[in-house]
This record gives structure tokens, C-alpha cells and sequence, in this order.
């Protein structure tokens, strides 16, 4: 029944803006969040995260560009990117966790979304 469904990817021009949403259903937990991508050929690398008290993370390549948010009446975490690059390139998955762990490290988080794509490109 945990379900997280990631929306809101797309084509967007290099220094260029967009916004994607993960919608979390199942939960019997308020979980915290994480942002993840992935480019063809790479790693998975973390992105943001966002903590069920609210605190943030961000990765190395989001500081300063990217700001994540949640909205738990609507049971949604968003992500907004600014000042995007071709390198931000990839497919970016939403995960939730119960909050054992390093908010930052993949292996912290239980539950995945399926994905969805953001392609920087002029």
C-alpha cells in the first residue's frame, strides 16, 4: 500500500527553473524525505532532504540552487530547482524513511519512487 509517486518532470533550458512534486500514500509515519538522482552512467547521488521536524540537507550540487519543502496536509514533498544545468541532468527519485540513518545515504531510506526525468538542454 506505501506508495511515493513522483511528478512534474521535463525539458527545461540551461539556467532555466522547474518544480516536481512526490506524492507519499500508505504511511502510518510522518517519514523524512530524501531527493535522489541519477544520470545515465552515474552513480545515484543525494540531492535534498527534508526531515519530519522540517530541518533541510542539501547535496553538494543543490546548495544555493535547489530548495525542498513539504506540505504534510497534502502529504507531498516538493523539490525546486533554479539556475539548472546540463549536468542536473537525470532521473531524479523521491525516498522516505523512518529516520534511522544519515539523512544524505541511500541506504537510509526504505521506500522508493519510480522516477522522473529532468533534461536540462538548450
Amino acid at each position: 500500500q506505501v506508495r511515493l509517486v513522483e511528478s512534474g518532470g521535463g525539458l527545461v533550458q540551461p539556467g532555466g527553473s522547474l518544480g516536481i512534486s512526490c506524492v507519499a500514500s500508505g504511511f502510518t509515519f510522518r517519514p523524512d524525505f530524501g531527493w535522489f538522482r541519477q544520470a545515465p552512467g552515474k552513480e545515484r547521488e543525494f540531492v535534498a532532504a527534508i526531515s519530519s521536524s522540517d530541518g533541510t540537507w542539501y547535496g553538494d550540487p543543490a546548495k544555493g540552487r535547489f530548495t525542498i519543502a513539504r506540505d504534510n496536509a497534502k502529504n507531498t514533498v516538493y523539490l525546486q530547482m533554479f539556475r539548472l544545468k546540463p549536468e542536473d541532468t537525470g532521473v531524479y527519485y523521491c525516498a522516505a524513511t523512518r529516520g534511522s540513518g544519515v539523512i544524505s545515504n541511500i541506504g537510509s531510506y526504505d521506500y522508493w519512487g519510480q522516477g522522473t526525468q529532468v533534461t536540462v538542454s538548450s
